[in-house]
């Protein structure tokens, strides 16, 4: 199926897969050469099993589809199973991520630190990991062995266990993941002394967890009923309410506390997921006691029951098949028909490539790194204008977070309560409007300045031959397209849900790749791996988010945002602007996810109560801010100091390429962004017609 003589796109392409198999890291792995390398071998034997439970979903999911569209005999298994192995599989990927070191956090200080101040900020993440983990496996254990003697189930059709088998992966995951943490602490010390503390602390959690389990099957009555009596004394006299009580403290002053030591512990460098666990651990003791951590745990395992989440690690599988296969090579040849006979025509024809790979994907960081191996170098040796090349790359790859199917609109959804499909159509025309005015951007600087891109046929003859579409190409653009509309046309035509969707991508990307003649065993495992080992990076961050927002909101919290936004009085319009400049200023140093899970919450009930101010009804005004929200994130990812976009290419850039000189290039595209997100701000309908029109 493949052109026998483009040695130039199995070049790149294996430069891709090259690429992504290092950062995978899957051959270098070294376990530590101590008593514990055993659990390393676990740790990594855990992780990369259960990443074949991603492949069984899209492949369960697929059989639901086929079944009931085309057999029309529904199953009444396939959710509840779905629901099972994806949890299995988020838990069970964080002591592979732990050992790897793969957790998301604010780095931006801790790289400016001595390495004598690295070892201690390492120290407090430890620390305070172990502590927020602790206790919540403290009291998660509790839930699950409950579950487990009542064997409780769904109440469903099929009436399978489900519950009982979530909140015991939540217990197994989340000491999974301390043990491993504390292996890490271990090795963080040359002492022999400090080594053996650790030890005794490792211990005494194993001890508690223990005797929790004993005591939970044989009664209070046991010697392990007395040393639990011992732990409870000792947890009486240092119970964090005893010291600072948040019921006596009016919400104003509590969330400032709270967001105080957020922040505070964020700058450590510490992953994120940790931060947020451990300060909504550290809120329920302070405010509801040890009773607190029921909450904590109780929402943890609500977010474990969130079916669209399971959309999540398999677009970001469908994505990783597809830039291991090489398909963006293909892509790139094959749109050169949108280059035509104009000045700057290959500038356009990266963008017609970037919105095609984002309507395939939804996964940005991959994206990027595909344009900047494949259309950077091509841009560059015909003599287009650098700064414009390199921006146009960070910007066109960016179009991920706003064309469908995007992970950042899953995550939104989750966390409003918004219909994802209803997202996602509204994402498309603004993406495209973007996507429009990079390319009215190009071709008028283009024109203005002759010097900045070649002509035509300046391009032809440093190409040295006429690029036409041959039926390798046509190929090529017929499967992507077909890949869009199986996901994309089965969401919008309500055929099937957003994580059937992303399902039938991931069983069309194989088949692209095998037509491609790309696919192979390794290529699967590799990005099988690399999907577990990026969701497993963010599962615990949402876990902690979701704990912290639940219980921020029981305290009061999210009344006490909608009450100080409503006593700003500005219109519903200022309001939004001082949300969006809230965004802004938690993107210079906030994770993405993050920024959701603890602002859209607050955020998006606001909103929604201003609609008959701003014009709208209540259900589409959350819509509208979705797309507010993606774009304004979209601008984080390009802005400087700190813009993933500007790293990910500098990874796969030239070296004489610098880091400074990718932040100078973005800046025009920038403005382009905040234009774009203006006028989705001031005319909504650009966002909603389409998906009110697919509506009726």
């Amino acid at each position: 199926m493949q052109d026998k003589n483009s040695n130039g796109g199995k070049l790149m392409s294996e430069a891709v897969q090259k690429q992504n198999y290092d950062l995978d890291n899957m051959e270098n792995f070294e376990t530590g050469r101590d008593r514990f390398a055993f659990f390393d071998h676990f740790s990594k034997f855990s992780g990369l099993a259960v990443a074949q439970l991603y492949l069984i979903c899209a492949a369960v999911t697929g059989y639901e589809v086929i079944s009931r569209y085309v057999f029309d005999a529904p199953t009444q298994w396939v959710f509840e199973v779905v629901m099972v192995l994806a949890a299995t599989a988020w838990m069970l990927s964080a002591a592979y991520v732990t050992l790897h070191k793969r957790h998301i956090g604010i780095t931006v200080f801790y790289i400016m630190a001595s390495d004598r101040g690295k070892w201690w900020l390492d120290l407090i993440a430890y620390v305070v990991g172990i502590i927020a983990l602790w206790l919540l496996i403290d009291d998660s254990v509790i839930r699950a062995l409950d579950s487990v003697m009542m064997l409780e189930k769904a109440g469903s059709a099929w009436n399978s266990p489900q519950p009982m088998i979530l909140k015991s992966m939540l217990t197994i995951g989340a000491t999974t993941y301390i043990f491993q943490l504390m292996i890490n602490l271990y090795r963080h010390f040359s002492s022999s002394i400090a080594k053996k503390i650790v030890l005794g602390i490792c211990g005494i959690i194993i001890l508690r967890i223990t005797c929790v389990i004993i005591v939970h099957f044989i009664g209070e009555e046991s010697f392990a009923g007395y040393i639990n009596s011992l732990y409870a004394a000792v947890g009486s006299h240092i119970n964090p309410q005893d010291y600072l009580n948040m019921q006596d403290m009016n919400i104003g002053t509590a969330s400032i506390l709270i967001v105080v030591l957020m922040l505070v512990l964020m700058m450590t460098g510490m992953p994120l997921g940790v931060v947020t666990l451990f300060v909504s651990v550290l809120s329920a003791l302070c405010y509801f006691g040890y009773g607190g951590l029921y909450l904590v745990s109780t929402n943890a395992f609500g977010l474990l029951e969130k079916y669209p989440l399971i959309a999540v690690p398999l677009f970001v599988l469908m994505a990783s098949i597809l830039e291991r296969a090489g398909v963006a090579e293909d892509l790139f040849d094959a749109m050169s028909i949108f280059a035509g006979k104009l000045r700057g025509g290959v500038a356009i024809q990266t963008i017609a490539v970037a919105v095609v790979l984002a309507a395939m994907s939804g996964v940005m960081g991959g994206e990027i790194v595909m344009l900047g191996l494949v259309a950077l170098p091509q841009l560059l040796r015909l003599g287009y204008d650098r700064k414009m090349s390199i921006g146009l790359i960070c910007a066109s790859g960016a179009l991920a977070t706003l064309i469908p199917p995007s992970i950042i609109m899953i995550i939104y959804g989750l966390s409003a309560q918004v219909a994802i499909g209803d997202l996602f159509m509204a994402g498309a025309v603004p993406g495209l409007m973007l996507a429009g005015l990079y390319a009215i951007y190009v071709l008028a600087r283009c024109n203005i300045n002759p010097a900045m891109a070649p002509t035509a046929e300046e391009v032809a003859k440093a190409r040295k031959k006429e690029m036409k579409m041959s039926k390798d190409k046509l190929y090529a653009v017929f499967l992507s397209i077909f890949l869009i509309f199986c996901v994309m046309g089965s969401i919008y035509g309500g055929i099937a849900s957003v994580t059937e969707a992303a399902a039938v991508g991931v069983l069309g990307a194989i088949f692209v790749a095998w037509f491609r003649n790309s696919y192979s065993w390794n290529l699967l495992q590799v990005a099988l791996a690399g999907t577990m080992s990026t969701v497993g990076t963010i599962i615990w961050l949402i876990l902690g988010a979701v704990a912290f927002v639940g219980i921020y909101n029981l305290i009061g919290g999210a009344d006490f945002m909608r009450s100080l936004f409503s006593g700003l009085g500005l219109p519903a319009i200022g309001i939004v602007f001082v949300m969006m400049g809230i965004l802004v200023i938690l993107g210079t140093f906030m994770e993405w996810i993050a920024i959701a899970f603890i602002t859209v919450p607050v955020f998006a009930p606001v909103v929604v109560g201003m609609a008959p101010e701003l014009g709208l009804e209540p259900e589409w005004a959350a819509v509208w801010f979705g797309v507010l929200f993606v774009m304004n994130i979209q601008i984080y990812f390009l802005s400087p100091p700190f813009g993933p976009a500007c790293f990910w290419l500098k990874s796969v850039a030239p070296a004489d390429i610098t880091l400074q000189e990718i932040f100078v290039s973005v800046l025009p595209f920038i403005a382009l962004q905040i234009t774009g997100m203006l006028l989705v701000m001031f005319y909504p309908d650009i966002a909603l017609w389409f998906p009110k029109w697919l509506g009726s």
